[in-house]
């Protein structure tokens, strides 16, 4: 397959391409700089700017572009950032889909769990409708801006990730060396479902949702058993070997991150994997333990 990517060169990304060209695929890689490779095609999201021929009989197309959630405190600037990021982006592949000559058969669309607001324990799947919040609001409007490529024919799959765990990179990163050094702990009360995928299912799902023919709309990428704040604190505390003794308060975090402290940190969305159980598809990591032992070995 030739499959066009936006965001190559990512956390995700960066382990996507090499997985797929190791299946023989082709990859092109989406870049906003001038390109420096035979590979690479320039693109401009913020001014809508992509050439339709370079989608023009590509297989697919995978999407997952948008600026890092937590990469500083919402302030009413960085949320149109982290907005106009996604919509801009996600606006400009589908309108470039729809002029194609030969319109990509499938467009693979990041979305992100929080569509669905604090859920507290209430279990949600893709059939739940979108909950309330900047996240979620944000979501919506994020897969909103695909419906140009739906409407020109193309199967279009909405991918609502969860946090990725893997080696080197992603929110494991500064969490295992926060609990390496004895302080990692709770937050708030740790009942709140924290949803999670470990980044090798995250990479095969992708795979196997290229291939799904039946598979179209909203596919929570999930691992398949919900764990709260509280079981995750445990299985990273056992598998660095320490204590996590040092539980975070509500207020302190508040304090510190602001509203991505209740949209994202202390909001609980208990999420199941609904579609690719239904299709399927086997989970390498189907629990919080599984995953955290594979990203940390």
């Amino acid at each position: 397959m030739k499959i066009v990517m936006s965001a190559a060169s990512g956390f995700i990304g960066t382990a996507l391409v090499p997985a797929l060209r190791a299946d023989g695929h082709e990859v092109v890689r989406l870049v906003r700089r001038e390109t420096r490779a035979g590979d690479e095609v320039r693109w401009d999201p913020a001014r809508h700017e992509l050439d339709p021929a370079q989608l023009s009989g590509a297989d697919a197309v995978i999407h997952l572009s948008g600026a890092n959630i937590g990469d500083r405190r919402w302030t009413a600037s960085f949320k149109r950032t982290l907005v106009d990021s996604r919509v801009d982006s996600t606006e400009t592949i589908a309108a470039a889909i729809a002029a194609a000559d030969a319109p990509p058969p499938v467009l693979i669309s990041a979305s992100g769990i929080n569509y669905y607001g604090d859920c507290g324990d209430r279990l949600v799947d893709e059939s739940t409708p979108a909950g309330s919040g900047f996240f979620a609001e944000l979501c919506r409007k994020w897969e909103d801006a695909t419906e140009a490529a739906q409407q020109a024919g193309t199967r279009v799959v909405r991918l609502r990730s969860a946090p990725v765990y893997g080696p080197g990179g992603g929110l494991l990163k500064p969490l295992r060396l926060l609990f390496k050094l004895g302080a990692g702990g709770r937050l708030g009360s740790g009942q709140q479902y924290m949803p999670w995928i470990s980044l090798r299912d995250q990479l095969d799902v992708i795979k196997f949702l290229l291939t799904s023919a039946g598979i179209s709309g909203p596919v929570n990428l999930v691992g398949p058993e919900p764990a709260t704040n509280a079981d995750f604190t445990k299985a990273l505390a056992a598998e660095v070997h320490r204590p996590a003794v040092l539980p975070v308060p509500g207020f302190a975090l508040r304090a510190v991150a602001g509203e991505l402290a209740d949209e994202g940190i202390l909001a609980s969305v208990r999420a199941v994997p609904a579609v690719l159980l239904e299709h399927g598809y086997t989970f390498h990591d189907p629990d919080i333990r599984s995953a955290l032992r594979w990203a940390l070995a």
